[in-house]
């Protein structure tokens, strides 16, 4: 074989060599690359999954709650309703002074009692959300924690209407409701502040803060049951839901959800 010929053999073999290295790596990354589209769709089905489950819980724990409120409305409620008739009878034939102020007390434990089961059979049927607005149920929840005179919650918003489904409603309020619960009995807070507002990217923004001693995020999210709840309820209504806490300067969560069309 000449000078010429081996020459030659050289620089084919080295270009098919080449071409070999070249498709090698292009294979090496085109399966890389459907390796992370893959990666990614699993996760994309995952947090799909995960949110057709919660949704799913939230159905289930509505139910759940319903069912319970008939039941206490129209068995126990009945009972109570029926003893109550039955101690107004024993006042209007009992005629004995000493006798008749105790069957006046029982009765009005009774009545007392039965007004609280007919609230509580109310709220369980979220009859109380169905009919009105989130300013509204927000402000509700407000005034009975201030009764409570642990601290001192704000609530601030600039309209007086929102139109939000049940589901919308319920989730707020019951992040609205864990905040403020984990703020009362934690941050050893003064202050709350709330703020329902609307952007003008089409947003609704509920913010929450208090000025209580806050805590170290990465200690807290690995264990945090309440945050934890707070964000997936967020997850449930597609809102995106941020969390900023840092030791002695409070705690603030922002969730920001698109209005509906």
């Amino acid at each position: 074989m000449g000078k010429t010929e081996l020459f030659l053999t050289t620089i084919i073999f080295n270009i098919f060599f080449a071409m070999f290295i070249v498709a090698v790596m292009i294979y090496i990354r085109k399966y890389k690359q459907r390796k992370i589209e893959y990666l990614n769709e699993i996760q994309l089905k995952n947090e799909i999954h995960q949110k057709e489950l919660l949704a799913t819980q939230l159905e289930i724990q509505q139910a759940t709650m319903q069912q319970i409120g008939r039941e206490l409305h129209d068995n126990i409620g009945q009972k109570l309703t029926l003893a109550s008739l039955y101690t107004q009878q024993l006042l209007y034939e009992n005629k004995i002074a000493g006798e008749t102020e105790k069957i006046d007390q029982v009765s009005q434990i009774i009545n007392q009692s039965l007004q609280d089961l007919r609230s509580l059979s109310k709220t369980l049927t979220d009859d109380n959300i169905n009919q009105k607005d989130i300013t509204t149920l927000i402000q509700e929840e407000v005034d009975n924690a201030n009764i409570l005179k642990k601290c001192t919650i704000h609530f601030e918003h600039h309209f007086e209407s929102i139109d939000l489904n049940f589901v919308h409603k319920n989730v707020l309020l019951r992040i609205t409701q864990e905040f403020i619960q984990n703020s009362i009995k934690h941050s050893q807070c003064k202050n709350i502040f709330i703020k329902l507002n609307t952007s003008e990217q089409n947003l609704w923004e509920l913010k929450i803060k208090d000025n209580g001693v806050g805590f170290d995020l990465e200690k807290v999210l690995s264990n945090g049951i309440g945050l934890t709840n707070m964000k997936n309820r967020a997850t449930i209504i597609g809102a995106e839901f941020s969390l900023e806490s840092s030791e002695n300067q409070g705690t603030s969560i922002e969730i920001k959800l698109k209005k509906q069309p």
